[in-house]
């Protein structure tokens, strides 16, 4: 019998032994309009920002389930139609937002909500709206998005969306409270169904927004990194979708817990091989830690099916339908819950056993017999796909702190790969070479240029250069000077999202580049934290 390997001793059984005792029962508090546990990370909330974004957009166009939205949405919708209507200001603010909108329309309107919704979980708060993270951290929907953020600061003033939000704001009150009830049992049926004590979250957080702007048939879930989201839009008449979040929630729960377990995988190979015509998302048959996630979910949502009142048909049919879409350890999974839920032991230490159990032979057997459905159920939350551009990531970051060694070493492995974008693994590499090979540097932002179209790379290139030679250039208004003006136009043009590289351009434009007085010696200047560009770390 061929099974993962688990070791028993070692930094992981350190980890098992913390959690030998669960806590008491978890008790359930009310506080404010936030927190739905005591001494819990989960929180109910509204977005202005969110609220700012869906509005923007309900302006320019997007129509979707209007016939069961919430009776607040064709209130605000009416409002900010009224508001652009007097005044020029906001028909130009709201114009800028709709041009955009109307430019980058996607194919239906549940990806151009998904978009929005990923771009403005990324956002600070009014009256900012500025980026959380460097563009390059953005998951890629968001990232299509990107040109809406340096026009929504206008629509938000000029259109009055913050009178709007203090007008509306004890409606989006009554929405959150039809969920608090249902979403702080769920939080404790699940929690004392898994055994798990309610403090071991280690940092993480998960928030449910309420926004009735969208479509009401449609439920978005986001993770990036340490965070959870779910975005859901309440309608008239429509359920609370409580099995959607509790999905969201699961993940949130066990991906920690299953993903320690990564570097066991390996010999699941053959069983991943036998997916290759399963229906789900192609995620799932790349990645051993999605999948066996996903599996494990659905065994523990099948056998809570109904608050545990489901019969035992409607579990077998669930875990068929899972079995059917490509989720091929469900009902492994499903049947080491049996004997768990009439243990004592929490989820946290019963999982190495149930994983180091897995016989790969056999389940590949059982896989090949399985007739795969023509198409899956999508995911609810959406899968972190952000294995690409790991190497580049690291190497950026590697600069940024110093190491240029490394940096250069991790940029010419991806070059050397051809796993991730050339064109930044150049621009990394040109980074690297300012200050001690001019020359060097400027043709590696020429090729970097060649590379990719990718709009931080391209207007930080075209700066870059025009420094270049603004410096090789011996006067004032020199032969070079022309073609650094044709470097920082261009760059000008690349940096429509990149508010950092456009100020940094327009500079150039209006004088040649000096480093700063108290260099020495004339270089690119460093201090500026152009080697990492700003428009990345806003």
């Amino acid at each position: 019998m061929k099974e993962l390997s688990l070791n028993s001793e070692g930094p992981l059984s350190s980890v098992f032994s913390t959690f030998k005792r669960i806590a008491l029962p978890i008790v359930l508090v009310v506080l404010g309009s936030r927190t739905l546990v005591a001494q819990s990370p989960v929180t109910l909330e509204t977005s202005e920002a969110l609220f700012t974004v869906l509005t923007s957009i309900n302006a320019c166009g997007y129509d979707a389930e209007l016939g069961p939205a919430d009776p607040v949405r064709m209130s605000i919708r009416g409002e900010v139609g009224h508001n652009i209507e007097v005044s020029e200001k906001a028909k130009a603010a709201a114009d800028g937002v709709c041009s955009f909108y109307h430019d980058h329309q996607q194919k239906n309107d549940a990806v151009t909500l998904s978009q929005y919704i990923s771009l403005a979980l990324y956002l600070n708060p009014p009256p900012s709206l500025s980026l959380k993270a460097r563009e390059s951290d953005l998951p890629p929907d968001a990232s299509a998005a990107l040109g809406l953020v340096p026009l929504l600061g206008k629509f938000y003033s000029d259109v009055g969306i913050h009178e709007l939000w203090e007008k509306h704001a004890q409606a989006y009150a009554d929405l959150t409270d039809r969920y608090r009830a249902a979403l702080t049992k769920m939080i404790s049926d699940t929690e004392l169904y898994l055994r798990l004590p309610s403090n071991s979250y280690m940092g993480r957080t998960f928030t449910i927004y309420v926004e009735p702007m969208g479509a009401s048939s449609q439920t978005n879930a986001r993770n990036y990194s340490l965070e959870y989201f779910v975005v859901i839009t309440p309608g008239t008449n429509t359920a609370l979708k409580m099995d959607q979040i509790r999905h969201a929630y699961l993940h949130y729960l066990l991906d920690p817990m299953v993903g320690k377990f990564a570097g066991n995988f390996a010999t699941l190979g053959p069983l991943m091989d036998a997916l290759r015509l399963a229906p789900m998302d192609e995620a799932f048959k790349d990645d051993a830690s999605l999948l066996v996630t996903e599996c494990v979910i659905r065994a523990v949502e099948a056998r809570t099916l109904a608050g545990r009142k489901a019969s035992q048909a409607e579990q077998d049919s669930a875990v068929q339908q899972s079995m059917s879409q490509g989720f091929v350890l469900t009902r492994y999974f499903y049947e080491k819950l049996i004997p768990f839920e009439k243990d004592n032991v929490g989820f946290r230490n019963a999982l190495p056993a149930m994983i180091g159990g897995i016989d790969v032979r056999r389940e590949v057997k059982q896989t090949s017999q399985i007739e795969f459905a023509a198409a899956a159920e999508p995911e609810i939350l959406h899968l972190d796909r952000a294995k690409e551009g790991k190497l580049l990531t690291t190497a950026e970051d590697r600069l940024s702190a110093g190491d240029a060694a490394t940096a250069e070493r991790l940029a010419k492995q991806a070059l050397a790969e051809k796993t991730e974008d050339p064109g930044r693994a150049l621009f990394i590499l040109a980074q690297i070479s300012l200050n001690k090979n001019m020359d060097g540097a400027r043709d590696y932002f020429e090729k970097a240029l060649q590379a990719t179209s990718e709009p931080t790379v391209v207007a930080w290139s075209h700066i870059y250069l025009g420094r270049i030679l603004d410096l090789q250039d011996d006067e004032t208004g020199g032969p070079l000077r022309a073609q650094a003006v044709a470097h920082y136009k261009a760059a000008e043009s690349a940096s429509e999202s990149l508010p950092t590289a456009k100020a940094a351009a327009e500079q150039g434009l209006s004088k040649p580049y000096e480093p700063p007085a108290s260099a020495k010696d004339k270089e690119i200047d460093k201090d500026d934290k152009d080697s990492k560009p700003d428009d990345q770390n806003q």
